[in-house]
């Protein structure tokens, strides 16, 4: 008897990426080894969408559209280009209007898409209306999707074979159409046994032939096991990836999987292994000067306890590595359980799982609770849709009083079409007033990246990719036990900052040094600047989006002065008492320590 074929989509070239260097590699790199999987006999990638879209604009100073038209000419005019859309929220981590979610599809309909795989976080199939529409529309094949996980210990009420039973019976009642279903755990958190019986679940309760895909990480070190049991309970198709970026945060190796159903009556897309081989050398070689973090290819109990999906994992370790607080990442991932709990148990997949660690980052920055997560708590006040079960009461009201915001049950698509800033008349005008033109294009890319999307396309982009052996291009700290001669009043005086000194005393004045360019400790170099009665001062490490103040003006207690960019939240630090700007101390871009002094009131 011929064995039962499974299709393969290789997601080495998006989840792959994205699981382990958080979206950064440059197309220049790594397109050889598209070939390479071609000739490997591959022709089903996951090659575009999810966060491999904005990482682009924001860290590779690269067009996405330009990215997935070179791949389809090495991958052939035949080959099934997927990517990911996030339901309501398309390729972005805020919810699209009308307009944008319908540009989308038409957007990745033009630029070599075949398939779209569209999931809601929150499992609302409401969300999933309008979007599987559109993609449908615009002539895509439309994978939908039932997102998993498993809850933390003693949770219950959603996230078992009950709970995705009622999801797909809401998406087959909603009409809603459709090409494929996806079963997608981000977090790979699912216990082999639920996988099994929800694939059994859905082979009958979809129409017969219908195409059913398994979608796991090997974070916890489960994954193996679930395709298994996917595969025992009749499952089409299920993704795999390449090494070096598989196992670990990412799907399981390709190699692995064959050797794994040896024996069995599976055939995986028709791969050979000697062909495989041949195709992971040639992307070693094209990956060998990226710096691969090592818990990139680790797994972790802890996991099942805090789903922290493995797209998400070294994205936010990088994040705190750049920010020299990685050793806060056990702590942040520990807090994570309690958030997740009085979450409402939407599942851990962007932009959830960004809102979840959020949350528990801003739980051991601030104080457990003391500071509400934008994201995590427009989430529990209902505007991105309808958690699977009510979240915290108490957390709802901290959120409510901090956001100042009301809970909402409104429509999370209407309310987007209310915000006439998503409106697309409004990113029109700013590309004009910016004097770029209004391709259709770069409408999506300024509407779905906003600031740093017009940064791109005026050709103010950076890139930011980890090399081994290449020196990020930041600016670097004067040393801090070097002396410098400064002039006040026409008196030399000779100060050596420190990192427990920020001011010094002259004459009865409080000063700050202030040190230019180049930091050369010639005199004339460094300048003091007097210092007054408040200080704005960094409450966490990043980098300044936004500097709000000049010198010279009148604030308001509470006032923003600075924003922050850090862990992909903005942060606005307020002023400390109504006063005067006497310095700003900050520059846009500039990357920062805690506690560090931003501007003297």
């Amino acid at each position: 008897m011929a064995k039962k074929y499974i299709d393969v989509m290789d997601t080495t070239f998006r989840d792959g990426f994205q699981s382990v260097f958080g979206g950064r590699v440059l197309m220049d790199d790594f397109l050889p080894a598209v070939a390479a999987a071609r000739d490997a006999g591959i022709n089903h990638f996951e090659f575009g969408g999810g966060a491999r879209f904005q990482s682009l604009y924001f860290y590779l100073n690269e067009d996405a559209f330009e990215m997935m038209d070179r791949f389809r000419a090495i991958a052939g005019p035949d080959a099934n280009l997927q990517t990911l859309a996030r339901g309501v929220n398309t390729v972005m981590l805020d919810t699209g209007n009308r307009e944008l979610i319908d540009l989308h599809a038409k957007m990745f309909r033009k630029h070599s898409t075949t398939t779209i795989r569209n999931f809601d976080a929150l499992n609302d199939v409401e969300n999933l209306k309008y979007s599987g529409e559109r993609i449908v529309h615009h002539g895509l094949k439309h994978e939908i999707v039932v997102t998993m996980m498993d809850l933390p210990p003693k949770c219950v009420g959603a996230h078992d074979v009950a709970f995705y039973e009622k999801t797909l019976r809401t998406i087959l009642d909603s009409g809603i159409p459709y090409h494929s279903v996806c079963f997608k755990d981000a977090s790979g958190t699912s216990s082999p046994q639920k996988v099994y019986e929800t694939i059994k679940m859905a082979k009958k309760l979809l129409p017969e032939g219908m195409h059913v895909r398994l979608h796991t990480h090997e974070t916890a070190g489960v994954s193996v096991a679930c395709y298994l049991a996917a595969l025992e309970a009749g499952v089409d198709g299920i993704d795999l990836a390449a090494a070096p970026v598989s196992g670990g945060t990412s799907q399981p190796d390709i190699l692995t999987m064959l050797h794994a159903v040896k024996g069995k009556n599976y055939d995986l897309g028709g791969l050979e292994l000697e062909k495989i081989l041949t195709y992971e050398d040639v992307l070693q070689d094209c990956l060998k000067d990226y710096f691969m973090p090592p818990e990139a290819v680790q797994v972790s109990p802890l996991i099942p306890f805090s789903p922290m999906p493995g797209g998400a994992l070294t994205a936010n370790t990088q994040m705190l590595r750049d920010n020299n607080i990685l050793h806060k990442f056990p702590e942040v991932i520990k807090a994570m359980r309690e958030v997740v709990e009085k979450g409402g148990y939407g599942t851990s997949v962007t932009p959830v799982s960004q809102f979840y660690f959020q949350q528990a980052f801003n739980n051991v920055m601030f104080g457990p609770w003391t500071k509400i997560a934008e994201g995590y708590g427009k989430m529990v006040l209902g505007y991105f849709g309808k958690t699977p079960v009510a979240p915290n009461a108490k957390v709802v009201a901290l959120a409510s009083k901090q956001l100042k915001l009301e809970p909402t049950k409104k429509n999370a698509l209407d309310l987007a079409d209310e915000d006439e800033s998503k409106s697309l008349t409004t990113v029109k005008q700013l590309l004009e007033k910016e004097g770029l033109k209004a391709t259709e294009e770069n409408i999506f890319i300024a509407a779905s990246c906003k600031d740093k999307g017009i940064a791109f396309l005026k050709g103010e982009a950076k890139v930011n990719v980890r090399k081994i052996g290449k020196a990020d291009k930041e600016k670097v700290l004067c040393n801090a036990s070097e002396d410098y001669t400064v002039i006040v009043n026409g008196q030399k005086y000779n100060v050596k900052p420190s990192d427990k000194q920020d001011a010094f005393v002259i004459n009865g004045q409080e000063y700050f040094i202030e040190i230019e360019e180049g930091c050369s400790a010639e005199s004339g170099n460094a300048a003091l600047i007097p210092s007054n009665n408040a200080e704005v001062r960094a409450g966490i490490p990043g980098s300044i989006f936004k500097v709000l103040v000049n010198v010279g003006d009148k604030v308001t207690k509470g006032q923003p002065v600075i924003v922050i960019e850090a862990m992909k939240m903005e942060i606005e630090v307020p002023a400390t008492i109504d006063g005067i700007v006497s310095s700003v101390r900050v520059n846009q871009g500039d990357v920062i320590v805690n506690n560090q002094l931003l501007v003297t009131l």
